[in-house]
């Protein structure tokens, strides 16, 4: 029997664990900021003027994700945890950046998360790029100055402008030949015969100093740089085929069976070949550091979120449980539902956090895998482990499915983060993969068909409130799995059953801010005194 192919060779677990990340939004923030610092890259020297055109869902939000702010952020080259992202704005006038936006507006055929942005360089060269933020940090370049092209930056990417001139692409494959660059995809855009062309070269590895120069030099070419999405797993190895790569959980069964490893163990191995051992080691105590900082901070220091509507309910819950966590949901589910609501209060006052898979949805799994890691006195190993699981979990569904609001409602998010994170706690009670793939499975059915509709635009209400519910599905999926109880519906055909009902949702019920509860007379009224868009 043929295999089955693998179509996400190259993504990290950090990817789906991550980004590390300045809140409130992995979509409309990380993605947004990725975005435009692609974008940037396109051009020579520094940018001088720069307009964004929103369409979709980032037309009807980018206020209160902080969109406009990680946009300008992106094109001078900030980090995704970067800070001082908040302030974009002073820093690019400080930086003499000329910058203002428009609301394009909604359009169907155009993914639910675009920008389209016109920069123009000191030198005088002007670029158009349509970017698209995918989820979860991830994004797409799909337009170059009118030409379609595919540039996500999952391989290291090389990005030749060029004439459309006979032997040009010779030239340049015998050129990365010669340098001992090894090519897994190349494609060429081209406007017309002998008109605009773009060739874009995805390889195993980023070439060295010296290739850029010769290409530069080949007649015809107007412009060569290689471009680097941060955070990827071709910013810092190689492109890998190993064999214990995997694209659902039937194959990620097989896959433990054959090695005798846990679902983490096996998302660790696959790691470990992307990215080397001790990369990989590195990475995971960074997000476990700041993973324990974002769930405990906001809940010694409340903090008001950024629009004003949350901050202070995690202390609520926290200082309640003496009275109601016996009665209610017991001590360790109310400790990881408050730290779940840590995380969207520290998120949407624009502080650093792990979007986990997305930011809206980060407090699920790291509530859920550090209060019950505590409760049985499981160490940092046994955390990585369970978190290697969540990844796993994560990487699985972004593959068949989504895990962004924006095109696949809060099911995609929430619900993917309840699926993580009940597989990490079956993992970290010693359960099997099947009782952990059947625990997710459980989590996303009791989730299916949430609808994303964030009052205000802002990743707050019911934000918070709904992350609180993850972590109840996802203890209760975990404890019926431990427990032996079997789900009809395969891992896989849940995964695909929540695609299809993603799609099926209203485009008003996918983070456009316009129907749900955001549009209810409560939150209308609300929303005339947030401070969200000030």
């Amino acid at each position: 029997m043929a295999a089955k192919p693998q179509t996400l060779a190259t993504t990290s677990a950090f990817e789906v664990l991550g980004p590390v990340m300045v809140g409130p939004s992995s979509s409309h923030t990380a993605g947004a900021l990725r975005c435009a610092r692609v974008a940037a890259s396109l051009l020579e020297g520094r940018i001088v003027r720069v307009r964004f055109s929103l369409w979709n869902s980032f037309a009807h939000t980018y206020h209160g994700h902080g969109t406009d702010r990680a946009l300008v952020a992106g094109i001078l080259g900030l980090d995704t945890d970067d800070e001082r992202i908040r302030d974009a704005f002073d820093l690019a006038r400080d930086a003499g950046l000329e910058f203002e936006f428009s609301e394009a507006g909604d359009d169907t055929s155009v993914h639910p998360n675009t920008v389209d942005i016109d920069m123009e360089s000191e030198r005088g060269q002007r670029c158009q790029v349509r970017g698209e933020s995918l989820g979860g940090g991830k994004m797409r370049i799909s337009r170059i100055d009118g030409v379609g092209v595919d540039i996500t930056g999952a391989y290291a990417t090389l990005f030749v402008a060029h004439r459309d001139a006979p032997g040009i692409l010779a030239s340049l494959t015998h050129l990365l030949a010669m340098a001992d660059v090894n090519i897994a995809f190349c494609r060429t855009y081209r406007t017309e015969q002998g008109g605009q062309a773009y060739s874009v070269f995805e390889t195993d590895g980023a070439p060295d100093d010296s290739v850029l120069p010769m290409i530069r030099r080949i007649r015809d070419v107007s412009f060569a740089t290689f471009i680097s999405v941060p955070g990827s797993a071709s910013s810092v190895s190689p492109g890998v085929t190993a064999a214990e790569l995997f694209d659902d959980g039937a194959q990620l069964l097989d896959a433990c069976a054959e090695r005798g490893l846990s679902i983490g163990g096996v998302m660790e191995l696959r790691e470990r070949g992307l990215s080397g051992a001790e990369r990989a080691r590195g990475a995971m105590r960074r997000v476990i550091e700041v993973m324990r900082e974002e769930t405990s901070a906001p809940i010694a220091a409340p903090a008001r979120s950024l629009g004003g509507f949350i901050g202070g309910e995690a202390r609520l819950v926290s200082e309640g449980a003496t009275s109601w966590a016996g009665p209610l949901m017991g001590a360790v589910q109310t400790d990881a539902v408050a730290r779940a609501m840590a995380v969207l209060e520290r998120s949407a006052a624009m502080g650093v956090i792990v979007a986990a898979p997305t930011a809206g949805s980060a407090g699920v799994v790291p509530g859920c895998v550090l209060a019950v890691a505590d409760a049985v006195g499981a160490d940092d190993d046994a955390v990585a482990s369970a978190l290697w699981c969540a990844a796993a979990i994560g990487l699985n569904i972004q593959t068949h499915a989504c895990v962004a609001g924006a095109e696949g409602g809060c099911q995609a998010e929430v619900g993917s983060a309840a699926a993580m994170a009940a597989a990490a706690l079956v993992e970290l009670l010693g359960g099997t993969p099947e009782q952990a793939l059947c625990a997710s499975s459980l989590a996303i059915s009791n989730l299916l068909g949430l609808v994303c509709d964030p009052v205000g635009g802002l990743v707050e209400v019911p934000c918070q409130a709904r992350n609180a519910i993850g972590v109840a599905a996802a203890f209760s999926a975990a404890q019926l799995s431990l427990s032996g109880v079997k789900w009809l519906v395969p891992f896989d055909q849940v995964v695909a059953a929540m695609a299809e009902v993603g799609h099926a949702l209203p485009s008003r019920l996918r983070e456009t801010a316009r129907g749900g509860l955001a549009a209810t007379p409560a939150a209308r009224t609300a929303c005339a005194g947030c401070a969200g868009c000030a």
